[in-house]
Order: C-alpha cells, then sequence, then structure tokens
C-alpha cells in the first residue's frame, strides 16, 4: 500500500526499512501477516531521525559541508549563510514529531487506516514436543509384559 501510495518500488521501499530498523525506529514482524511497527512512540521519533537514518543528506551547500566549494579548500563567498541554513533545517526537522505529523493530519480530516494487529505469544527457545516412552511405568506392568510375549 505504501508503494503504490508514494509511487516507489517495493525494493526501495525495504531498503529504507532496512535501514529504519537498523536504527530502532522500526521493527519487524516476519511470516504471514507481518510486516513494520514503530520501534518507538511516534512522539519520540523525530523527522531528522528518519532522514539521518535513510542516509539523506541535510545540506544547502555546495561543497556537501566539506568547504570546499571552489576547489582546492576554497570556500563560496555564501558557505556560511548556507551552512547556518543547515543549522535551523536540522533544528526545525528535529522539532517535528511523527506523532505531530499524524496528528496534523488527523486534524486536516484524513482517514487513517489501522492495520489488523496479530498478537502472538513470542518465546525465547522454541517448544519441544515432549517424548513420549512406550515403556512400563513400574514393577508390576514390566513383569506383565515379560509374561504376555
Amino acid at each position: 500500500a505504501i508503494s503504490q501510495r508514494q509511487q516507489i518500488s517495493l525494493s526501495y521501499l525495504e531498503q529504507l526499512f532496512g535501514k529504519l530498523r537498523r536504527h530502532e525506529l522500526v521493527e519487524s514482524t516476519r511470516g504471514p501477516g507481518g510486516g513494520y511497527t514503530l520501534g518507538r512512540k511516534a512522539s519520540a521519533i523525530t523527522v531528522a531521525d528518519i532522514i539521518v537514518s535513510v542516509d539523506e543528506p541535510i545540506d544547502a551547500t555546495q561543497c556537501g559541508g566539506k568547504e570546499n566549494c571552489l576547489g582546492e579548500g576554497n570556500r563560496c563567498m555564501t558557505h556560511e549563510l548556507w551552512a547556518a541554513l543547515n543549522t535551523k533545517m536540522v533544528d526545525f526537522l528535529d522539532s517535528v514529531s511523527l506523532q505531530s505529523l499524524v496528528d496534523e493530519q488527523l486534524a486536516k480530516g484524513v482517514v487513517v487506516e489501522n492495520a489488523p494487529m496479530i498478537k502472538r505469544a513470542i518465546s525465547s527457545a522454541p517448544v519441544v514436543k515432549p517424548i513420549r516412552v512406550n515403556a512400563p511405568n513400574s514393577v508390576f506392568a514390566l513383569g506383565g509384559a515379560a509374561f504376555s510375549k
């Protein structure tokens, strides 16, 4: 649904979610009914967290922050201006939580689809079937089994 709605390929979307998972912004559940859920509360995830997690640069400078806009270590005349803009952008994106974006959309009347949550018991060790021994459970049963043959 996300891939269609945002018009991006499933493989690219999987790459993005892999990066988000490595930064613990989402958790994945495998198997039928699996998918992704937030790794933290929406109020604790910022837009800056997401952008940094998926390796998107937040940089308005021409040199990528290397201070060599004109080559050979020479900065352009407006380098400080663009560097200051970078700081403002990061500060702003760090102040916007995922929850605030959701609240903003709900206030506009956007309907949010809630995927059904599948509750599963999570075990730290695999469940092992008990071994059924087909043997006599007493001396009397042992004697009875020996004489019945």
